[in-house]
């Protein structure tokens, strides 16, 4: 009580008033607070006392003036940042670390990093209960330090130099994939190494990352080897022979896969000049515009082979979620110039809202998913991705429904926090149905489990930017105890496998998008929007940011100057 006492008293007295260096805002107050907390230490509650700072200036109708502040790194109208650049910008980023380093999001990103580099350094990812390294099929039999990739950003981002430092010295000495032979997923490959590579070589402006990004790129090529063009799921890396997953219907390829790469791709065309990566996008967007979409919404099955679609199966979750994520940010990522990229997106919302979207009898918005006519009342935690791309989305709309659709998201990210908070741990399970009395409750053990998804933050995330409304901080630091409190072990963090049960058990493994996506999104709600902002920055789908391109001024090899 004394605190907020205090707190409130010093918002009322002191916002607006100037100092040597400007104007005293609200986020100067909010960098006070910080300062003090960290000389509390653990007893301190930071978060709450943010939202609190928020809600009294408005009581006090202040409102907080723009500041000119240093930002993270490169300016995208121009390259990269190229030797002195990187360290300039490595000194913004750190020149705050001693405080950034005492922050919740932080030291658990510090406990999740420290274990994987004590017990799994080089793998994949991480066991932390067996305390040793883990790995998938998506990666193949290979050590490839999955998780040292993923985490590099978010390792920059928070200021936690050394451990940056020691990622950049094992992909310097160790990740080279010159006659590894392994069979990898080509997505997973995309969006977590190459997307990783990038975003850290934006950010740092080391030139070593640019370069390993562009020799794995080099070794997905090959998938692209189908009389259709539409890329296999896994390729060899040695060898190039690519196929399909034996479980994917008909042979087919996934929609949420092969239309996952266009950011990563455009991205390097635009570094290397080499305009092979840029027109293998641009070829698969130019054949699904020419294809038949039942009820025009895209099925999430289609093969290579016949180039027609399998299994009518449409989802805005697995199987389908980031191929509309990536055409909204296609658009984003051009300076707003990809019309092409714009419309096709808003087309398919248009048919999602048509056909999968409804409200519950309880009145809980969800997004159920399209089979074979047939509409299934069920939502995956991966589809609460959607609420923040709808959010995200919502300028530029046509029609002015820029309201509806931050509306939209803002119904999204309640029924996705409704799935947290009806369940024992407070974590949301992987899937939820919304039939038979039953509300945004999983009915199925096996869709009871919560292994670190990170969407759920991502959409709290993006709200939070585009409202500022203090309940998706509130709701992001309940998310945030919750992890902590159920999922953290000595080892690490692992899954749980039933988030109704008061005692679960976990599943043993710290995925490599924990670092990546979930504690990047939980430090950036709680950080200043001026910490890459989104006109300037668009997060691929494993959360690694990469810069806006402002093509108006540059034409792309292989492709036709941009209009707009």
């Amino acid at each position: 009580a004394g605190w907020l006492g205090v707190t409130s008293g010093l918002l009322c007295a002191s916002a607006g008033r100037r100092t040597d260096s400007g104007p005293l805002s609200l986020l100067h107050i909010q960098q006070g607070i910080l300062q003090a907390c960290v000389a509390l230490g653990s007893s301190c509650p930071l978060p709450s006392l943010f939202v609190f700072t928020l809600r009294t200036s408005r009581k006090c109708q202040r409102q907080e003036e723009s500041e000119t502040r240093a930002r993270i790194p490169v300016s995208p109208t121009s390259r990269p940042p190229q030797g002195e650049g990187g360290e300039r910008d490595l000194e913004v980023i750190f020149n705050m670390a001693a405080l950034a380093k005492k922050r919740p999001e932080t030291q658990m990103m510090k406990h999740a990093w420290d274990s994987y580099r004590q017990y799994g350094w080089g793998h994949n990812e991480l066991k932390p209960l067996a305390k040793k390294g883990h790995t998938t099929n998506i990666f193949g039999n290979s050590q490839m330090g999955a998780t040292i990739v993923d985490a590099l950003d978010s390792l920059y981002i928070m200021g936690l130099r050394e451990e940056f430092k020691d990622g950049q010295e094992w992909i310097e000495q160790n990740l080279d994939f010159t006659g590894v032979n392994a069979e990898v997923s080509v997505f997973e490959v995309n969006i977590r190494f190459i997307g990783g590579l990038l975003a850290a070589y934006y950010l740092s402006g080391q030139e070593v990352f640019k370069l390993k990004a562009v020799q794995l790129a080099e070794k997905l090529l090959p998938a692209f080897n189908t009389p259709t063009g539409i890329p296999w799921a896994m390729v060899n890396l040695k060898s190039g022979v690519g196929r399909n997953w034996g479980w994917a219907s008909a042979g087919s390829s996934i929609l949420a896969e092969f239309g996952t790469l266009h950011m990563e791709f455009v991205h390097l065309t635009y570094l290397t000049g080499n305009p092979v990566y840029y027109q293998k996008v641009m070829h698969i967007r130019k054949l699904l515009a020419k294809m038949d979409r039942p009820n025009g919404l895209y099925p999430n099955y289609l093969n290579p082979r016949t180039g027609r679609w399998g299994q009518h199966h449409t989802s805005v979750g697995g199987l389908g979620d980031s191929f509309y994520e990536y055409l909204l940010k296609a658009w984003l990522m051009s300076d707003k110039t990809d019309t092409e990229a714009r419309k096709t997106y808003d087309d398919a919302i248009e048919a999602i809202e048509r056909h999968l979207i409804r409200k519950s009898n309880g009145g809980l918005t969800f997004i159920g998913e399209w089979k074979n006519g047939h509409l299934e009342r069920k939502m995956g935690h991966l589809t609460c991705f959607a609420g923040g791309m709808f959010a995200l989305g919502a300028d530029g709309s046509p029609d002015d429904k820029a309201g509806h659709y931050l509306q939209l998201g803002a119904e999204i990210a309640h029924t996705c926090h409704e799935s947290y908070d009806r369940t024992v741990l407070k974590l949301g399970p992987e899937a939820f149905k919304f039939d038979s009395g039953l509300e945004a409750v999983a009915v199925r053990q096996n869709e009871k489990y919560y292994i670190l998804r990170p969407e759920v933050i991502e959409t709290y995330w993006y709200m939070w930017r585009f409202t500022h409304d203090p309940k998706y901080r509130q709701w992001g630091w309940e998310a945030a105890q919750a992890i902590d409190k159920y999922c953290r072990v000595s080892g690490g963090f692992s899954g749980v496998k039933d988030v109704y049960s008061s005692n679960p058990t976990y599943d043993d493994v710290q995925q490599s998008f924990f670092l990546a996506e979930t504690l990047k999104y939980l430090y950036l709600l709680f950080s200043s929007d001026d910490l890459l902002p989104l006109d300037s920055w668009v997060f691929n789908t494993e959360a690694h940011p990469l810069p806006v391109l402002h093509l108006g001024n540059i034409t792309l090899p292989g492709s036709q100057p941009a209009q707009r």
